[in-house]
């Protein structure tokens, strides 16, 4: 046996155990790696306010707590005026109930000549099986919900309180990282975290803007139709519609159409097709002209990367796929060289004999370094 064979084992060995004992460890912190990776995007999100702020004279510690705090009061205040709003709402359903399960039975009645009754019907599905599991079932669960209720707090704390420290202390943060590259390394970091921070605030603060629009409109729309609870409803719309990709729009508009089915039939069917008539206008006309300076991504790509994120992550990808690949692409946008189309007969030589002049490449990306305006 070579003398170099043994520890050529004991080698292979000990790597296979790093490995594994690596694989364990991420998998055992992969949440802990999400809440980090969430928390610095909602830093770079905050980024641009906190900077503006300390600008002014103000303290970077102050400055992102004065921000997270108005942060936390608007989505408080949402939360308070969506909860009562659906508590009214659901008590006036349960009040009416009866009245409408009567006329149904009565429609039944004269339509197909029955004689049904409501207490007979209450009295069936109260003695039903299915609903004495549902209700088994519904008391087994409550320490499970107790539990993701819980673990959900917990997280948020931790998303928190980790955005909140990367946000104060962004620069510090930076200096620690670039003090371990060479100079070259470090101008590239620093421009590649200054792209982050221009796309994720240019992307929630268009989001925002379209946001702010949606629920004025869907707000008139409401306010004409005299559906209660309108100010809750268009900040409804406009948030969830905005800041959850791709089905957001759907799940914002479900909740007033059947409010407004209570108040009348029709009316649900005029909230719904407002709903897809603006979001039609929202694609094509508004969201393109307000994205186009902060978040330059193509509609299909975007539409990918949110696929992509979702599958990846969950809901947190789908939340932060179209910044994180909006950064990806203004970075790699300043190393790609982009060259004019050639067409035939310009001399260089095509496969029809024709030639074809050689093209110069376009610069297509500028950036300023130390003061001083480079090309590439």
């Amino acid at each position: 046996m070579p003398r170099w064979l043994p520890r050529a084992v004991i080698l292979v060995l000990a790597l296979v155990a790093c490995f594994q004992l690596g694989s364990w460890a991420f998998h055992q912190l992969i949440g802990l790696l999400l809440n980090i990776l969430i928390a610095f995007f909602l830093a770079l999100a905050v980024e641009p306010a906190v900077a503006r702020m300390a600008a002014r004279g103000m303290r970077r510690g102050l400055a992102t707590f004065l921000v997270f705090l108005t942060v936390f009061v608007a989505v408080a205040g949402f939360l308070a005026l969506l909860g009562s709003m659906l508590a009214g709402q659901i008590v006036a359903m349960v009040e009416g109930f009866p009245r409408y399960l009567d006329s149904v039975i009565d429609s039944i009645n004269s339509t197909f000549r029955t004689e049904l009754s409501r207490l007979e019907i209450q009295d069936s599905l109260l003695r039903s099986d299915w609903l004495q599991k549902y209700v088994q079932n519904s008391a087994s669960g409550v320490l499970d919900v107790s539990a993701t209720v819980l673990g959900g707090l917990f997280r948020l704390l931790t998303v928190g309180l980790f955005s909140f420290y990367f946000a104060a202390d962004g620069p510090r943060l930076r200096r620690a990282l670039c003090s371990v590259l060479p100079p070259a390394k470090q101008a590239e970091v620093l421009r590649a975290w200054e792209i982050a921070v221009a796309k994720t605030g240019g992307y929630l603060y268009s989001r925002g803007l379209m946001a702010l629009i949606s629920g004025v409109a869907h707000y008139v729309l409401f306010v004409i139709l005299d559906v209660p609870y309108a100010p809750a409803l268009a900040v409804w719309v406009g948030l969830v519609s905005q800041f959850i990709p791709t089905i957001g729009t759907y799940l914002a508009g479900a909740l007033p159409t059947l409010i407004a089915f209570t108040v009348n039939p029709w009316y649900a069917l005029y909230v719904l097709g407002f709903v897809v008539v603006y979001q039609q206008f929202e694609n094509y006309v508004l969201q393109p002209k307000l994205t186009s300076k902060t978040v330059d991504i193509h509609p299909a790509v975007a539409f990918g990367s949110v696929v992509a994120g979702t599958a990846l992550m969950g809901a947190v990808g789908a939340l932060i796929a179209i910044p994180a690949v909006a950064t990806l692409q203004a970075f790699l946008g300043a190393y790609v060289r982009r060259y004019e189309v050639a067409e035939p007969g310009d001399g260089a030589t095509t496969g029809a004999g024709r030639r074809v002049r050689p093209v110069r490449s376009v610069r297509s990306v500028r950036w300023r370094r130390g003061g001083r305006t480079g090309a590439s």
